[in-house]
């Protein structure tokens, strides 16, 4: 069986683009002020978990529960993210081909989670890790062994790791023995050993799997 991992954020999604959205819906339904969405925008840039709405309750004495501030996030997020279709459509081709394909993807459990859902990917995967459910996080190896268990396989099976984080993605699918796919976009570090790939976007990605011989 040919495996094939996938990070989520940025790869398969545009979180950006959904991020920004969530908040300001987030704002504009509890009714909050410019200085809360600022907050929100800064500190929910890179991650989001439930121990961020705990700091927000704080920093602006809001009544609202933490829990239910962050339930309102992940709703909107789901609400908001999307994946192309024509990645979703490149993800049943690759899974016609006989692929086994898993997600593998640092964030809190339940958001990353719904974001798969919301937007249908998940009835393309055989697997899904993410960093929340072990509060283990990429490039940590053992979060690409489950992945790969969840996908009924091991890492022994070899594989491809396809992400755009250099060192969470392509740094830690090579740790993991994988081979890489990496979608350009964020700085090469030094030192860090090049992908096998490197291509604009998922497609892409997926159109090399396509045609690989490699196992």
């Amino acid at each position: 069986m040919r495996l094939a991992l996938f990070d989520l954020d940025g790869t398969l999604v545009d979180r950006r683009a959904a991020f920004e959205d969530a908040v300001g819906s987030l704002v504009n339904d509890h009714a909050y002020g410019p200085e809360i969405e600022n907050w929100l925008l800064t500190e929910l840039a890179d991650r989001a978990d439930r121990s961020d709405f705990d700091r927000l309750r704080t920093v602006f004495s809001l009544n609202e529960p933490a829990n239910h501030l962050w339930r309102a996030y992940v709703d909107r997020m789901a609400a908001s993210v999307s994946c192309h279709p024509g990645v979703l459509a490149a993800l049943g081709e690759l899974r016609a081909a006989g692929w086994t394909i898993g997600i593998v993807t640092n964030g809190a459990s339940d958001i990353q989670r719904a974001k798969i859902a919301a937007t249908g990917i998940s009835d393309l995967v055989d697997g899904v890790a993410v960093s929340g459910d072990l509060e283990i996080r990429k490039p940590d190896r053992r979060l690409f062994e489950l992945a790969a268990a969840r996908c009924g396989l091991t890492l022994a099976t070899g594989g491809w790791m396809i992400g755009d984080n250099p060192v969470a993605d392509i740094g830690g699918g090579q740790q993991a023995g994988l081979h890489t796919l990496w979608l350009r976009g964020r700085p090469w570090p030094n030192g860090l050993a090049a992908a096998d790939h490197a291509v604009d976007d998922a497609v892409g990605a997926i159109t090399i799997l396509l045609n690989t011989t490699l196992e």
